[in-house]
């Protein structure tokens, strides 16, 4: 654990256990709410998926909107890092590539609070197998 110098450092130290806090509480009932997965491999945090996600989670939280927002490892698609996966409940996830904070403001402006697709969404090229 790092020292805590300064008041600065022990606001920070408490945001990062709040928000750790709000996971956890959160985290009781992850399929009622939006979900948010930040792509944090090598190639993503290279391309500013850190930032992207640091974005995020600011802008929510001073919006007062209610979303999980967690970082995941490689999706599969680099050329297009940074990549977020948000899941609406009840709906398919959606797959961005290229966010930068005016896409991450724009995809929080209208896909979460108005449910209206936003360009940059990355289409889906495979397909599962069920068992039955």
């Amino acid at each position: 654990m790092n020292k805590i110098k300064s008041l600065a450092d022990l606001k920070k130290l408490q945001s990062e256990v709040q928000s750790k806090i709000k996971l956890r509480e959160k985290g009781d009932s992850p399929e009622q709410l939006v979900q948010i997965k930040v792509s944090m491999a090598t190639c993503g945090i290279a391309s500013g998926a850190k930032e992207i996600m640091n974005f995020l989670i600011e802008e929510l939280d001073h919006q007062g909107i209610d979303v999980i927002v967690t970082q995941t490892g490689c999706m599969g698609y680099c050329y297009a890092e940074p990549t977020i996966e948000l899941t609406i409940p009840g709906k398919a996830p959606v797959v961005y590539g290229f966010v930068n904070k005016n896409k991450a403001q724009e995809i929080i402006d209208k896909h979460i609070k108005l449910n209206e697709m936003v360009d940059g969404i990355i289409p889906v090229a495979y397909s599962t197998i069920d068992n039955k």
